[in-house]
């Protein structure tokens, strides 16, 4: 049910007829992000294979600071392991890598490419993913085709500079406005993921909680099981 609050964007319309053959709502429970920063002399496609082998059910290739060629070396290579994992594989803002590799799909902030502009260029079977912070930004993404949303940051973050901190009302109200599903994002740990129980969202994208953890398997199992309860309470 909408809040009082989102009765003004009714006037936007949901979506008709676009289903993502790629990716189930259970595949977002817990959606790791990559970064190179935790590497400490391992290689990402190792650290990523630890996390598959945790439990991890969504992967995101996000790469700021490699060229261009080696971006897309290492994208092929993680794809290959996400799929022997049978576990979506999205890469962050670049349209361009994801359709020359066959990526499952592409995660866009608000600031990248427009969600409609990508669901043109990679026809309707991929997953398209978008941040959003208001209420406003969803209705207007899942209306221009995005399969889910990434909401964030919920709790403070030194991983991305520029996210602004959103309440856990808004993060609920947006889980109400809209029909596709919601992930939680930003500052996301075992010590504080209960804290996000009855938001209405169906997982959560974390990069530290996992990366920055040195046995990242175990790291993954735990976070995992405790996402479980934090949906299902």
């Amino acid at each position: 049910m909408r809040s009082d609050r989102n009765i003004e964007n009714d006037q936007i319309k949901k979506p008709e007829g676009h289903t993502c053959k790629k990716m189930q709502k259970e595949d977002l429970l817990l959606y790791a992000v990559t970064d190179r920063h935790w590497l400490n002399g391992e290689t990402l496609y190792s650290q990523v294979e630890k996390t598959l082998e945790g439990g991890t059910t969504f992967v995101q290739l996000r790469e700021k600071e490699l060229d261009e060629a080696h971006f897309l070396e290492e994208a092929k290579k993680i794809k290959e392991l996400c799929d022997r994992y049978h576990v979506p594989f999205v890469i962050n803002d670049n349209v361009d890598i994801a359709l020359e590799i066959d990526a499952d799909g592409v995660h866009v902030g608000q600031s990248d490419m427009e969600a409609g502009d990508v669901r043109a260029k990679l026809g309707p079977d991929k997953i398209i993913g978008v941040s959003a912070q208001t209420v406003e930004q969803a209705l207007l993404a899942q209306e221009r085709g995005a399969d889910y949303l990434g909401v964030g940051a919920v709790f403070h973050t030194d991983s991305k500079a520029d996210a602004a901190d959103i309440s856990h009302e808004t993060l609920k109200a947006i889980t109400e406005a809209v029909d596709i599903p919601v992930i939680a994002i930003g500052g996301i740990s075992k010590e504080n993921v209960s804290e996000l129980s009855g938001t209405g969202i169906c997982g959560i994208a974390v990069i530290s909680a996992i990366f920055a953890e040195k046995d990242i398997k175990n790291a993954t199992k735990k976070l995992k099981k405790l996402t479980e309860e934090m949906v299902e309470a």
